[in-house]
């Protein structure tokens, strides 16, 4: 039976877990990415007192928990061949992998990335095929090699996109596909010749980690572009309405049929909601307003007489 390591976090790292043992092949070690980010003594207090969502779910499932600091570290590679290793999976890691690191399993290292690749590379493409207008997407299975989301593919699976999708739904469904294609992909390699295809460097694209620019909401672009900015970010980020040297915060948008004059203007607000004209003219309306970091009351107040109509919101 092919002995497995899985390396990763959060619900790719648990999901390719469950995908294995679906598959009836149960992995003889995991290295969540706590591991990295917490030093030891903090981590042993953090996992009796709250441990986080990777360590239950290991617990759940009584796997071995490899204990090392950093998949570079010598101390990870000796467990590696202490476990005999015959292939190393990664779901969502933040190290670059050494060349020292990626040979040490018998048979292959391999990266699950969630994008069609070339396309898409570096992190968070939940997020960047929503913002680029994407109608699909996938999973691939690659060769890890000495950089970022490069190496030969093995597998790859389409998902849809669906026109209502933010980044953490599209982020769900991604890694069920990755939970079955795992298993297939383990027969496939069992059970037959697997050629690794090369990615066309011509077709490749990489984004990198994104920054607070990113998430405040230009009215120069148009309503469709604000719309996939906003569901994009969800849930892992709210976006901002700039005002002046302030920035407000919503529950809900929505975009409406009718039409207003200049980007960026303000055309209508209430005590709730405020409604801006974007760059093709449509009109947003944004509903459950607040201040960044400031009280309901000084928001009552902002609203009330600082946010003007015919302001530019810039």
């Amino acid at each position: 039976m092919t002995k497995i390591v899985i390396v990763g976090y959060d619900q790719m790292f648990a999901n390719l877990i469950t995908g294995c043992i679906l598959a009836g092949y149960e992995p003889v070690g995991v290295f969540r990415h706590d591991k990295v980010k917490y030093p030891p003594f903090l981590l042993k207090i953090k996992d009796v007192i709250l441990p986080s969502k990777d360590k239950a779910f290991i617990d759940g499932y009584n796997l071995h928990e490899i204990d090392a600091r950093s998949v570079n570290s010598e101390q990870f590679r000796r467990e590696l061949v202490k476990l005999n290793a015959d292939l190393v999976f990664i779901g969502s890691w933040s190290e670059k992998f050494s060349e020292e690191t990626i040979n040490v399993p018998k048979i292959a290292t391999i990266n699950c990335h969630p994008s069609l690749l070339p396309k898409y590379r570096g992190p968070n493409p939940y997020a960047q095929v929503i913002l680029h207008g994407e109608t699909k997407t996938g999973i691939t299975f690659h060769l890890a090699d000495k950089n970022y989301d490069s190496g030969a593919i093995l597998l790859q699976k389409e998902v849809e996109i669906k026109p209502d999708d933010t980044g953490g739904s599209l982020k769900a469904r991604c890694v069920k596909v990755a939970e079955t294609e795992i298993g297939n992909l383990l027969h496939q390699i069992e059970s037959e010749i697997i050629l690794p295809v090369n990615q066309k460097e011509e077709n490749a694209t990489y984004y990198p980690q994104f920054t607070e620019k990113d998430v405040l909401i230009d009215f120069e672009k148009t309503s469709a572009e604000i719309d996939r900015r906003i569901r994009a970010f969800l849930p892992w980020s709210k976006c901002y309405l700039p005002h002046k040297n302030e920035f407000l915060t919503f529950k809900h948008h929505e975009v409406l049929e009718d039409y207003g004059e200049s980007a960026a203007k303000l055309i209508a607000k209430d005590k709730n909601s405020i409604t801006i004209t974007a760059g093709d003219k449509k009109l947003i309306r944004f509903s459950g307003i607040k201040v960044y970091k400031k009280s309901f009351l000084f928001t009552k107040l902002y609203t009330k007489f600082a946010l003007k109509i015919g302001d530019i919101m810039k």
